[in-house]
């Protein structure tokens, strides 16, 4: 996990969100957090400065969007 992917779980974790990190359980191109309430569901990406989006992630990111789930992509900042 990296310096960011942690800094985004403990800031969600610090809004009452249970956060799972999902890199390793879903299929390519789905954000790699998902943080929970009761009654919301977040998707977040965290990527480092350098990095982008690939075509699939924004694909995804678009789908999820479309059917009303919040999702953010996050650069090196919280």
């Amino acid at each position: 996990m990296s310096k960011q992917q942690s800094k985004l779980i403990k800031h969600w974790q610090s809004k009452n969100y249970f956060v799972i990190n999902l890199v390793k359980i879903t299929p390519s191109g789905l954000p790699d957090l998902i943080c929970v309430k009761p009654d919301e569901v977040i998707f977040c990406e965290s990527k480092e400065k350098w990095d982008r989006l690939s075509k699939l992630q924004k694909a995804k990111i678009k789908v999820l969007k479309k059917i009303g789930f919040k999702v953010f992509v996050n650069y090196d900042e919280v």
